[in-house]
């Protein structure tokens, strides 16, 4: 086990594991899919897939990662030594990586708006745009993601901050931070949210956000919407596997996985219902706007809207960047756990050989959103095509022979005596969860796959 610790409290489990679950996943890529996919259609099919595929393939890596007691690949060694299973966990260790190439940038982004919330430039006219007009927010994410150096320094620093937090270990550091970092964001999502409700058309917002068409539901929907829970719940990239390493044996791991799903839902709906009366009310839902920004024009608008946006706008991107950083060094550990367990390095060591090729990746997905954005294959940038292999092909794909492997290869009881603590605990939901893993959630796994292979 890395670094050999665990979380010291069911307290801290429930933070850390939300902190990783619920970060930019929810509030920065969450609202990007629901307006590219049908708005309440999208809503509805991604729920679906967090209940019945989310729920169960996260207690399937809480019981790899806490009987394996190691970092993904190792745990898989441990409970299917002979067999090449482990493959599923080199499927998360590069997955994680993958993600935090783009995924540093976008934490990058909510530094920078925070400190031109604390300057106020955030609030200042463009020159040659009127004060008060969306255009100038538009306008001003589109030129800073496209900037050179800016965002990529901002890179550098949430690279550095988040190696601090981790060279830390897993209760001074992943543990404390999310303790602290956790709370404060559901309060200021709650009073965003209400405050959202005040806003001109908020009610055309919640229609388009609750009031499904359901002629919208296609299979590029059942795609985005699986890619979008396994990716706002961590899934397939190792880390809760690596987490649930840090489990108590005593932990509750059903308990546990509901909380944390139930409270990725709620935050997605309470995103969606801050974002969607900003989108109908200031007109944001045009052709000429970037899904992937969303978050970072309709919330200067709506807090441009209200009394004193600049406190508003401190807060709740001091709050985004908190969720960004929480996020990414529950990805980022799941890099730090294989060096730890595998090659016997120490924490800080693992930390430095992980954060430093970061600095690199990092910078070259920071400039194919410009400079480099020329840079393409089949269509995608370095930025954007991390983002759709990632969560279109390899965490569905790491979920599926992780589930494979525990309906029908794994040692004999494993999942019974995981999610019962050994008999201790009642075991009524077991048989559907093993059902689900043996037979529902591969077939459907391979189903979407093989039709996006022909949409």
């Amino acid at each position: 086990m890395a670094n050999n610790s665990e979380f010291s409290s069911k307290l801290g489990i429930i933070a850390a594991t939300v902190g990783s679950a619920v970060g930019l996943g929810n509030i920065w890529r969450f609202p990007a899919e629901t307006q590219a996919n049908g708005g309440a259609a999208f809503l509805l099919i991604y729920v679906v897939c967090v209940l019945f595929f989310g729920i169960p393939v996260m207690l399937g890596e809480f019981v790899i990662g806490r009987a394996g007691r190691s970092d993904a690949i190792n745990s898989y060694k441990k409970l299917s030594p002979d067999k090449p299973w482990w493959v599923a966990g080199l499927f998360g260790v590069v997955c994680s990586y993958l993600i935090l190439t783009f995924y540093m940038v976008v934490s990058g982004w909510t530094m920078e708006y925070l400190y031109q919330s604390i300057t106020g430039e955030l609030f200042r006219p463009l020159e040659g745009v009127e004060e008060g007009s969306n255009v100038q927010f538009l306008q001003r994410m589109d030129e800073y993601v496209s900037g050179v150096w800016p965002p990529m320094i901002w890179t550098w620093i949430n690279i550095a901050v988040c190696g601090l937090i981790l060279s830390m270990g897993v209760q001074k550091g992943i543990e404390k931070a999310s303790n602290i970092m956790m709370p404060m964001l559901f309060v200021i999502l709650i009073v965003l949210c209400i405050s959202a409700m005040t806003l001109p058309k908020a009610s055309e917002g919640l229609a388009y956000f609750f009031n499904p068409d359901f002629s919208k539901i296609t299979p590029k929907v059942w795609i985005s919407a699986l890619g979008q829970a396994f990716f706002s719940l961590s899934l397939g990239m190792g880390t809760m596997i690596t987490y649930a390493s840090y489990f108590k044996k005593d932990t509750n791991l059903m308990q546990t996985a509901v909380t944390v799903s139930g409270i990725g839902i709620f935050v997605a709906i309470l995103v969606g219902m801050i974002i969607f009366p900003g989108v109908m009310s200031f007109g944001l839902e045009g052709e000429s706007f970037k899904g992937s920004t969303l978050v970072f024009v309709t919330f200067p608008e709506i807090f441009n809207r209200m009394w004193c946006p600049q406190l508003w706008s401190i807060l709740f991107f001091t709050l985004l960047a908190v969720a960004a950083i929480t996020s990414s060094i529950s990805i980022s550990e799941v890099s730090i756990a294989y060096f730890c367990d595998h090659y016997g390095m120490k924490r800080k060591m693992a930390t430095v050989i992980v954060m430093l090729p970061l600095m690199v990746l990092g910078a070259l997905s920071s400039l194919s959103n410009g400079v480099l954005s020329d840079m393409t294959l089949f269509g995608f940038t370095i930025f954007s095509g991390c983002d759709a292999l990632t969560a279109d092909v390899i965490m569905p794909l790491g979920a599926l022979i992780m589930s494979v492997f525990l309906g029908w290869f794994a040692p004999k009881n494993l999942i019974r005596e995981q999610l019962t603590n050994g008999g201790k605990l009642k075991g009524y939901f077991v048989a559907p969860v093993i059902f689900l893993l043996k037979w529902v959630t591969p077939i459907v796994i391979v189903i979407i796959l093989v039709t996006s292979l022909f949409t």
